[in-house]
């Protein structure tokens, strides 16, 4: 009660004096510096989010998660090697090139003959080769039916970038969408400006400014006093009641489909049992974080998926908050525990997010019920990032943004060929059976035949626990109400600046 006295003070306060900005531009007040604002490289949530802005994929996609032109104006499976997409025309690049089928030719063989080091080559590895028929055309030859292609040259997925781009292509990054880049500081701010040429609707936007605000309870300051305009699942939730009474405020909410996942690193003597792991996971009281810490804007996940989406199933083994199941489980593994009632000490790695350090050191208490020590290390995001895809860790936890609405998921992130860095199996999970089915998957062309086969992969995942998925976390963005027309998403993009306007 003190904290949420002390912040509507603070918060008062700061209303009280004002700012002086540039008032055609919009703040956008985020958490980190994008890692890599090169479509073909980028993995991160705020690389995806803000590129997604800038470069356009082949195709995108609806509410519904079904595929719709976006580049290609049309495309045809031949046969189930042979893709052939024909491509928009007049549509050019921010620095006047025209978009044609050699640049699509190179974002593919880029990431495939090591122009670019990219954990997406992963995805692609299905394709054989892209063949130039003309100017606009693309012909995808592949080693496999894949049908995850689609998804993964959709827009936020992977971008087409000129011929020619090279590794050093992030430091000023071309592409063909709605907004272009202007500069980037890093842990500073990234600047997008409207692009007048593009070939969807332009933007009624002039300028989007993306600061890099780390502490939370500035971040929502910054909104009030009206130096930041809009902020997305980023504030501390004891803020909302506040701010949502300021004139100037309007905090927007949606069902959302971002999951927060806690990770465990398999190569580690503890935990490569997985009594250990499901253990860890009885003993986390779910309902009462997010009653608590989380104020009710999110619900207990079971799987990667959206609840609504055709794969998911809820037919899995469940850890429900049961502190005796977990003492039980690590007696089993032989984990007793000592005179200090200490079983044994794990290390979890963090961002230095407020959000992040707040949700490990609730782990570390509700861990310490059951004889687990919690070592908390927090670090600057970039630092901790690397980390993570290296697999320099024992514990973490992070969000799947917009990645999880596709099933292709599970191959990302449990195919033994996905081993980090090359792609985002950084458990280092491996199971033949696992592997049969998703691979099944990516091909059969039988829909009741995959959703059959990513039943039962999620049955299995759910009793091995390579990671464990807490919840699905509600979008809630706060805006100015300077800045209308403003529509959240599921997923917690950025699409919304595409239509938003600025009052006058």
């Amino acid at each position: 009660m003190r904290k949420f006295l002390a912040l509507a003070a603070l918060l008062f306060l700061a209303g009280c004096r004002g700012a002086q900005r540039d008032p055609r531009t919009v703040v956008f007040l985020i958490e980190s510096s994008p890692t890599n604002l090169d479509p073909r490289i980028g993995t991160d949530a705020q690389s995806e989010r803000i590129f997604a802005l800038m470069f356009d994929g082949m195709v995108d996609h609806d509410a519904n998660f079904q595929f719709t032109p976006a580049l290609a104006t049309s495309w045809e499976q031949a046969n189930p090697l042979t893709v052939i997409f024909h491509l928009r025309s007049g549509v050019h690049f921010h620095d006047g090139r025209p978009l044609t089928a050699r640049d699509v030719k190179w974002t593919i063989d880029s990431m495939h003959n090591g122009t670019v080091i990219s954990a997406k080559s992963t995805v692609f590895a299905s394709v054989d080769s892209v063949e130039v028929r003309d100017p606009l055309t693309v012909v995808f030859h592949l080693k496999h039916a894949d049908n995850f292609l689609l998804r993964n040259l959709a827009t936020g997925s992977t971008g087409i970038v000129p011929e020619g781009s090279r590794g050093d292509f992030w430091k000023h990054p071309v592409g063909t969408g709605p907004f272009r880049f202007v500069s980037q500081q890093i842990d500073q701010d990234v600047v997008i400006e409207r692009n007048p040429q593009s070939w969807s609707a332009a933007p009624k936007l002039e300028r989007v400014r993306f600061a890099i605000v780390p502490d939370t309870i500035t971040e929502s300051l910054e909104l009030e006093k009206g130096s930041g305009d809009v902020a997305v699942n980023s504030l501390p939730i004891d803020s909302l009641p506040v701010l949502a009474q300021r004139s100037n405020l309007k905090v927007e909410e949606t069902v959302g489909t971002e999951i927060q996942y806690l990770a465990f690193n398999l190569r580690d003597p503890l935990l490569a049992d997985a009594r250990v792991r499901q253990a860890i996971a009885c003993a986390i009281d779910r309902d009462l974080i997010i009653k608590t810490v989380l104020r009710g804007f999110a619900h207990p996940a079971v799987s990667l998926l959206p609840e609504s989406h055709w794969a998911w199933t809820g037919d899995v083994a469940r850890y429900d908050y049961n502190p005796e199941r977990a003492e039980k489980l690590l007696d089993a593994a032989g984990h007793l525990r000592g005179p200090d009632g200490v079983r044994f000490k794990l290390t979890m790695k963090t961002s230095n997010d407020q959000g992040a350090r707040l949700l490990a050191a609730v782990l570390q208490q509700q861990l310490a019920k059951v004889g687990v020590a919690l070592e908390l290390r927090s670090f600057e995001f970039a630092t901790f990032y690397s980390d993570v895809t290296r697999g320099a860790f024992q514990m973490y936890s992070l969000r799947w943004v917009g990645g999880n609405e596709q099933p292709d998921i599970f191959g990302y992130n449990f195919l033994t060929s996905n081993f980090s860095p090359k792609g985002a199996n950084r458990a280092h999970y491996s199971n033949a059976r696992i592997d049969a089915l998703l691979s099944d998957a990516a091909e059969n062309p039988n829909l009741a035949a995959r959703r059959k086969d990513y039943a039962e992969a999620q049955q299995i995942l759910a009793g091995d626990l390579p990671a464990f998925n807490l919840w699905y976390v509600d979008t809630i963005l706060v805006h100015s109400r300077r800045l209308t027309n403003v529509t959240p998403s599921s997923s917690g993009d950025y699409g919304f600046l595409k239509t938003a306007e600025l009052a006058n």
